[in-house]
C-alpha cells in the first residue's frame, strides 16, 4: 500500500522559512514525478511545485518561484519543499502527490497518490 506522509508544517511569521517533508512508503517513484499543491480556505487546490524523480528537473508556480525549492532524497524516498520568505498568502494546507510517469505535471487530477496534508500558517 502506497503512503505519502507530509510533515513540517506550522505557524510562522512573514519572512520566516519552513521545510516540508513528504515520506513515501510502499513503493518508489523512481521513474515518476512528485508534486506539491496547496489549498487555502474557500479556494481550489493549486499547484506549487513539481520534481521529476529521475532527472531532478523542477518546475514552480510563478507565485513561489525564487522562494520555494523542491528536492528529493533517493535514499530516504522523501521529497522536500523548502519555503523561504514566507508570506501570509502562502497560508494553506500543503499536500504532496505522486505519479508514476515522469514529466512536468501541474494539474492535481493526474496524480493518483496523495498525502493527508500539513497546515502552514503565515502571520503578518
Amino acid at each position: 500500500q502506497v503512503q505519502l506522509v507530509e510533515s513540517g508544517g506550522g505557524f510562522v511569521q512573514a519572512g520566516d522559512s519552513l521545510r516540508l517533508s513528504c515520506a513515501i512508503s510502499g513503493r518508489t517513484f523512481s521513474s515518476g514525478a512528485m508534486g506539491w499543491f496547496r489549498q487555502a480556505p474557500g479556494k481550489e487546490r493549486a499547484f506549487v511545485a513539481t520534481i521529476n524523480w529521475s532527472t531532478g528537473g523542477t518546475y514552480y508556480a510563478d507565485s513561489v518561484k525564487g522562494r520555494f525549492t523542491v528536492s528529493r532524497d533517493n535514499a530516504k524516498n522523501t521529497v522536500y519543499l523548502q519555503m523561504n520568505s514566507l508570506k501570509p498568502e502562502d497560508t494553506a494546507v500543503y499536500y504532496c502527490a505522486a505519479r508514476s510517469i515522469g514529466g512536468r505535471w501541474t494539474v492535481a487530477s493526474v496524480y493518483p497518490y496523495w498525502g493527508q496534508g500539513t497546515q502552514v500558517t503565515v502571520s503578518s
